[in-house]
């Protein structure tokens, strides 16, 4: 077979160019039947004619193919969208068949066709006439001519034709918001998005004038002076010049409408900022330039309809037998044309649209809701060379001899591999790790990190076919945590032969392929404002843009915020109003109501009220503006609060008049940085600086004597490795605590789901660690510091090195994995410790030793460890202290009870029904029985900079304070005893979980009696509360000195904040940091906002962020 590469139509030899294989291509209808039209076709152009033959007056709809050519693997492979879904044009025009088989039928009886197809129905019906036709190259396009004719008009308005949906888009409109989606990656769509502009400003150029001026005079106090002013225009009420009484009031709407102005302004370049923000885009092309997305192909096809039909030339015999030639070529060569180009573009997150693939990177903000297609790491990141001989693939058992042990644990030993490039290579095919870490911090409030996951069927793609995928999504949703679409891979064009019966297995294949498709979850999104938190690059497509974003959905629209001072005025201001007119109806009377000089008593009233007009000061507005924008400038130039903007200088005086704080936590009360401060194992505790005889303990027990020769020295341990103690110190007390600080370190290094991953910055290497939680990184980082560092970490094991002596001291096979949820509270591992030496890849298999190891939350931990009496008192201590606690145990296994425990998992994990259940009663049963207690750790969430003195000092003046956090119920708990929120030795009252009207009543009859307690609720209880006893519920809270909520939606957050202002009619302060603190902000009478320090862009919408401690 020939390898030279296909000559295209547009190539030097032979002589075709683009335009004329593009008028060969078109075809009018005309030409279907030219004996019925006006104009016969050029005779003179049949003069080199010399053999007749007769032909019938219709051609064979058999004939008349889309993009394709006669064979498998022929030039619609090029076509690109144009030839995808050829397979369902035909099943449309087969409908044509039918309808006429009358007249096919004396087609045949004639002889008129000559095509040796199985269908060959007449197109056009009625023509009855025959011709003359002469030359051999014509009677061989007859056969082809399909083969090149691109025909829309005689296709269906089956929306699966690209064609048809070229034409749909001349008819653009917008997307139904209400409605489901079809999203086509990498091409234009065919409905209108809305644009992914972010806009927080207040007014455009045209609602400004009327907005300001509406919500200006819908105060009394400038009423109150335009009617004054107005009157001036009445010749009967007329005291002095117009200009007296309508340049003051133009005075102070100008220097209102100019601070709104400048505010609006200043907001707009924020939004700008943003807005601009630079994001690479994967752009798909043809091989030879063209783009392939539709939108290209649409303005080709309508620049082709403009003037003149362009008509089939079917005349040039030579000129088609050098095509029918350079088929024949192609066909037996059988080079494909080249796959779709990709290509990187810039764009700005304003220029994004739905479809288009985003390439993001570690620490990019998301900028749109997208699908994730596809995540790989970096060569920089790939895992070090001495743990590749980790895993055989026989260490326990023989897989082929334990199939349950294999097909159990198959899932969880894939490997995790690394690409180099953007699908260039093999191994961004199947070595794609496909995870990634997302932080939601700013949309949730969680601080746990989540995995998300490429699909399986786009993780394994090259980039350049990405356009054959489809996203059916459903409609916009502000469901932070629910998504459930479909991912779509639609079948390659394959040439359909005219010359082959349609019954034959290749024309049967080229039509009845249909496309794959797999679910997408929850697990395949990233919401936008969410930030990548891996070393990965991910690919996504963008799903939802600008207002139909979870994010932005969970905003409510913003309002104009107005001061209770200006209230304030304007009662002041009715009050003088009604004493003038009481004052000038006093003077009228006394005078008399007689007509005196011919005027009216009234009219004397009204000239009265003119006359003490100026007993209100219209200069007051002016100097209070002038005021409250001195009082602003000064706050941005506090040395003691340095960094602080504010936003607004409408409202600055409301920070004195506040009564309720409506705090965020994570970021905002917190550093959102975990630092393991505290761990128990039995009979000590160990704590600050006495962490260093931890790390000597791990000295000892990772190490080996100096009598060892080296075959000994670099055996690995394990958990029944004997701890060696110094000889010179070595009583029986210590080697049992050393031994048991070796032990619980062990199992901290083991049992968590942190990937180390290793990158160059300034030209050094450095680790970090990915994972899930950052208590677990805290945890990770802490036994690295101690002495045990993880080195490696894949789906099939783990790999710890010693830190003093640089070598490799335990190797463990991750059986399997039993992650955290906040229903279990806790995460095991099953893993097998392996025999040997550092460097020795052939491990002993029935010596590695089977171990379960887990820790959780006190709460479900207690009933699973064996007795012990010091558990309960020890969390206790450290929750008191605001530590988040976790205990630690582990249980030995034999290869016969994994076997069993194996055996009965993989069982329940294929039921059909009550599946979760009856996995969690296997883990229960075999696994979560007398483990033994190692230890509890006790991590802390470090706190903002004098959050504790601040919020004290709030306290004593009176002020009550609100958490308000999507985290969860113990860290809520942890966080408001270390900042201070809930005093010493106050009563927690905890409402969770709530689900019956009855119980909630038992809840709010306990607070009514025990008003000076703290309450701790989370959302799913509050959402009751607040459905069924909304006015009970906040009449009672806002009497509680503390109130903590925990899982709080956006919407929830802004709920309670309107449900304070309406119920108590005080003024209220929000804190936030993230975009999920927006909805809550907007609801407060003033708010406050603090960012990151790495941060360059503040949020847009507080009104004082700073950098500052919320002081």
């Amino acid at each position: 077979m020939s390898s030279r590469p296909y000559n295209q139509p547009d190539a030097p030899d032979p002589p075709v160019d683009e335009a004329d294989s593009d008028s060969d291509l078109d075809l009018d209808i005309q030409e279907l039947d030219p004996i019925t039209t006006s104009h016969p076709p050029n005779s003179s152009s049949r003069k080199p004619r010399k053999t007749e033959e007769r032909r019938g007056g219709h051609i064979p709809l058999r004939n008349l193919r889309m993009g394709g050519l006669r064979g498998l693997g022929n030039r619609n492979r090029g076509y690109g969208d144009l030839g995808r879904k050829r397979d369902t044009d035909d099943e449309d025009l087969h409908g044509l068949l039918d309808d006429e088989q009358g007249v096919d039928a004396a087609n045949r009886n004639s002889g008129g066709s000559l095509n040796s197809a199985e269908d060959d129905a007449p197109l056009l019906p009625g023509s009855g006439h025959a011709r003359r036709s002469s030359g051999d190259a014509f009677n061989r396009v007859k056969g082809n001519i399909g083969s090149h004719l691109r025909l829309p008009s005689f296709l269906g308005t089956s929306s699966s034709s690209p064609v048809a949906q070229d034409g749909a888009e001349d008819q653009e409109e917008d997307h139904d918001p209400a409605s489901s989606r079809s999203v086509s990656v990498g091409t234009t769509q065919t409905a209108r998005f809305p644009a992914n502009a972010v806009s927080n400003a207040k007014y455009t150029p045209i609602s400004f004038l009327p907005r300001t001026l509406y919500n200006e005079f819908s105060f009394f106090f400038n009423m109150y002076f335009l009617l004054v002013a107005l009157s001036q225009a009445i010749p009967p009420l007329r005291i002095g010049y117009l200009s007296t009484y309508i340049v003051p009031l133009a005075f102070v709407l100008a220097i209102t409408l100019g601070k709104e102005a400048f505010d609006d302004i200043q907001r707009r370049k924020r939004d700008n900022e943003a807005n601009s923000e630079g994001y690479t885009v994967l752009s798909f092309d043809k091989p030879g330039g063209g783009n392939t997305d539709r939108y290209h192909v649409k303005k080709k096809l309508k620049s082709k309809g403009k003037g003149k039909s362009k008509r089939l030339s079917l005349v040039e015999p030579d000129r088609l037998s050098d095509i029918l030639e350079e088929e024949d070529n192609a066909e037996s060569s059988g080079i494909q044309r080249p796959t779709t180009v990709v290509q990187e573009v810039t764009r700005k997150s304003r220029d994004l649209k739905v479809g288009d693939v985003l390439k993001l990177g570690k620490d990019q903000r998301v900028p749109a809701d997208v699908v994730i297609l596809k995540s790989f790491t970096n060569e920089s990141a790939s895992t070090p060379e001495p743990a590749a001989d980790i895993i055989e693939e026989s260490l326990l058992v023989d897989p082929v001899s334990d199939p349950a042990i294999d097909q159990t644990t198959g899932t969880a030993a894939e490997g995790l591999e690394s690409t180099s490039r953007l699908g260039n290579s093999p191994s961004a095919d199947a070595g794609g790790v496909g995870e990634t870490f997302i932080r939601t911090d700013q949309l949730d409030g969680e601080t746990d990190w989540k995995l998300r996951l490429g699909s399986p069927l786009t993780q394994n793609l090259q980039p350049s076919e990405f356009v054959r995928l489809r996203i059916v999504a459903g409609k916009p949703d502000k469901k932070v945590n629910e998504f459930i679409g479909t991912v779509e891979l639609l079948p390659k064009s394959i040439g359909y032969d005219p010359h082959v019966p349609k019954s034959s297995p290749l024309n049967e294949a080229a039509s009845e392929r249909n496309p794959e498709s797999s679910p997408l979850t929850i697990d395949n999104t990233a919401w936008a404002n969410t930030v990548l938190a891996s070393n990965a690059t991910t690919l996504a497509v963008v799903v939802y843009t600008g207002p139909q974003t979870r994010s932005a959905l969970s905003t409510s629209p913003s309002r104009s915020k107005t001061g209770l001072l200006e209230y304030e005025i304007n009662s002041l201001t009715k009050i003088l109003c009604a004493l003038t007119l009481t004052l000038s109806i006093v003077l009228v009377a006394l005078e008399g109501f007689e007509h005196v000089e011919g005027i009216k008593w009234y009219v004397k009233i009204m000239r009265f009220l003119v006359l003490f007009s100026t007993i209100v000061p219209i200069s007051l507005r002016v100097n209070l503006d002038m005021g409250k924008s001195v009082y602003s400038w000064f706050i941005q130039r506090d040395s003691g609060i340095e960094g602080t903007v504010v936003r607004t200088s409408t409202i600055p005086e409301e920070l004195g008049r506040i009564e309720y704080l409506l705090s965020d936590k994570t970021g905002t009360l917190t550093q959102n940085e975990m630092e393991m401060k505290k761990i128990h194992v039995g009979t000590v505790s160990y704590a600050n600086e006495a962490m260093d005889e931890v790390a000597s303990y791990i000295r000892q027990g990772f190490s080996v004597p100096e009598s060892m020769d080296g075959a000994q020295a670099s055996t690995l341990i394990t958990p029944s490795s004997t701890f060696l103690a110094s000889t010179v110190t070595a009583t029986r007390t210590r080697r049992e605590i050393g031994s048991r600080v070796r032990d619980v370190v062990l199992a901290l290094a083991i049992c968590h789901n942190v990937t180390p991953t290793i990158e160059e910055e300034n030209g050094e290497t450095v680790t970090s660690y990915q994972a899930s939680s950052p208590d677990e990184i805290a945890i990770v980082k802490w036994t690295e510091a101690v002495g045990l560092r993880l080195i490696h970490r894949d789906r099939k094991g783990m790999l710890l090195q010693s830190v003093d002596t640089g070598r490799s001291v335990v190797r463990v096979r991750i059986l399997e994995v039993f992650p955290f949820t906040s229903d279990g509270k806790r995460m095991g591992i099953i893993a097998q410790f392996l025999d040997g030496s550092e460097t020795s890849s052939i491990v002993n298999i029935e010596a590695g030793e089977i171990w379960f190891f887990q820790k959780g939350a006190d709460t479900v931990m207690s009933s699973i460890v064996a007795a012990n009496d010091w558990l309960d008192e020890e969390t206790a201590n450290m929750a008191r202290e605001g530590l988040r606690t976790l205990v630690v145990g582990r249980k030995k296994m034999s290869v016969q009870q994994y076997k069993e425990f194996a055996s009965s998992y993989k069982e329940a994990s294929v039921a059909l029904n009550n599946r979760d259940t009856g996995m969690a009663q296997v883990v229960s049963h075999y696994l979560e029985r007398d483990l033994e207690l190692l230890g509890v750790t006790g991590v802390e969430d470090k706190l903002q900079k004098d959050v504790k003195p601040s919020l004290e000092l709030l306290r004593n003046a009176g002020i009550k304070i609100w958490m308000l956090t999507g985290d969860k119920v113990e860290t809520a708990r942890c966080v408001a005893v270390s900042a201070r929120l809930v005093a010493r030795g106050q009563h927690i009252h905890t409402i969770a979980k709530l689900k019956r009207k009855d119980n909630a009543q038992d809840h709010l009859d306990f607070l009514r009696g025990k008003i000076d307690s703290c309450l701790l609720i989370d959302g799913e209880s509050l959402s009751l509360l607040l459905t069924h006893f909304r006015t009970d519920f906040i009449s009672l809270a806002v009497r509680l000195p503390t109130v903590i909520a925990c899982r709080c939606s956006p919407t929830q957050k802004a709920d309670i904040a309107l449900l304070i202002r309406a119920h108590t009619k005080k003024r209220i302060c929000c804190i936030g940091d993230g975009g999920n603190d927006v909805s809550m902000i907007q609801a407060a009478d003033v708010a406050l906002a603090l960012w990151a320090k790495k941060d360059d862009k503040l949020p847009s919408r507080q009104t004082f962020p700073s950098r500052s401690s919320a002081t």
